[in-house]
């Protein structure tokens, strides 16, 4: 086997622009791990914030980005897994290349159900919307549950997870082009996020069931942080799990506990904190997949040496599935 591979990097921080699709070092394997060699590596707004400089990284340039990913192990130092096996992972660094070190520990098995391309589609997404509606807030049947961004991948996932659970789902968008995507996942209501969305929110809560505000707000987009509390019934819950329009205004504690309303954080690492839980949280997922209670929208795909466009593909928000480079 070669010393060197083709990997997408970049060595300062920036635009697009900086990215350069060079020759870098193969991985040399440590004991537990495999190297895969990729053949789809999901693409994410973390690998531009990365880019951009907003997240810390180490060692020195040129820097790897990319975390998810599926390919066949090429070769093995694990007792566990061998030459030739069809496998994922969703949390190793390093991914944007032609070949990956992988520990054993967060290896994700694939069967012949579950292809590279919809692996790498739906892991990280599929993931985080799975503890979020699970374990952040248990869903239940006719609760009426507010997605922000529910037609980005979270958002569309998270969604149809809810509707599976039989709640009722009010989905909400920036932009108009979307409000079909967000009825496609079988929303009830789709809401462009303007001027008057919250109105619109609470019109719907008491024509429904007849009570002032959602059950629960999922909320990604941290500056409506305040917007999502004033749209939460008493008693209810909002989830904070990610920041796209900036950070969020102090929360009071006299409003929750005035109101009598929870507000839970969210993060997928600390739910995806073991081998156990990446096969089990891996599997269920997958299985509703295959049993049609998820649909996942068919990629857009660029070479990884297209990674510049992909970049600004994404970046501007032009898909409405998601992004993965092909090696």
């Amino acid at each position: 086997m070669k010393n060197t591979m083709k990997a997408l990097t970049f060595s300062e921080f920036g635009s697009s622009e900086v990215l350069n699709y060079i020759d870098v070092a193969v991985p040399v394997l440590k004991e537990n791990e495999v190297l895969v060699e990729m053949k789809a590596i999901g693409l994410n707004y973390a690998d531009i914030y990365r880019r951009k400089g907003n997240y810390h990284l180490k060692g020195s340039p040129p820097f790897i980005a990319g975390y998810e990913g599926a390919g066949i192990i090429q070769q093995s130092n694990s007792k566990k897994y061998k030459i030739g096996q069809c496998v994922a992972f969703t949390d190793v660094p390093f991914a944007n290349a032609e070949f990956v070190s992988v520990p054993e520990t967060h290896i994700i098995p694939l069967d012949e159900d579950i292809d590279f391309e919809l692996a790498s589609s739906v892991l990280l997404q599929g993931l985080t919307a799975h503890y979020l509606a699970i374990d952040s807030h248990e869903v239940m049947k006719n609760e009426i549950v507010l997605v922000h961004a529910a037609s980005g991948g979270v958002g569309q996932i998270l969604t149809q997870i809810c509707k599976n659970k039989g709640a009722i789902v009010i989905g909400l968008t920036r932009s108009k082009a979307k409000l079909e995507t967000i009825l496609e996942q079988k929303s009830d209501y789709a809401l462009l996020l303007d001027d008057n969305w919250k109105e619109y929110v609470l019109e719907i809560c008491n024509k429904v069931k007849n009570q002032k505000g959602v059950d629960v707000v999922y909320d990604s987009v941290g500056s409506t942080l305040e917007d999502s509390f004033e749209v939460t019934k008493e008693c209810g819950h909002v989830v904070f799990y990610g920041m796209s329009g900036g950070d969020p205004k102090l929360v009071d504690p006299r409003m929750l506990m005035d109101t009598s309303k929870t507000l839970t954080g969210g993060d997928l690492w600390s739910y995806l904190n073991s081998e156990e839980q990446r096969h089990k949280r891996a599997k269920e997922l997958f299985d509703w997949i295959k049993e049609d209670k998820i649909n996942i929208k068919p990629p857009v795909t660029f070479k990884l040496s297209e990674g510049k466009q992909a970049h600004d593909f994404l970046e501007k928000g032009k898909s409405a599935s998601k992004v993965l480079l092909i090696p």
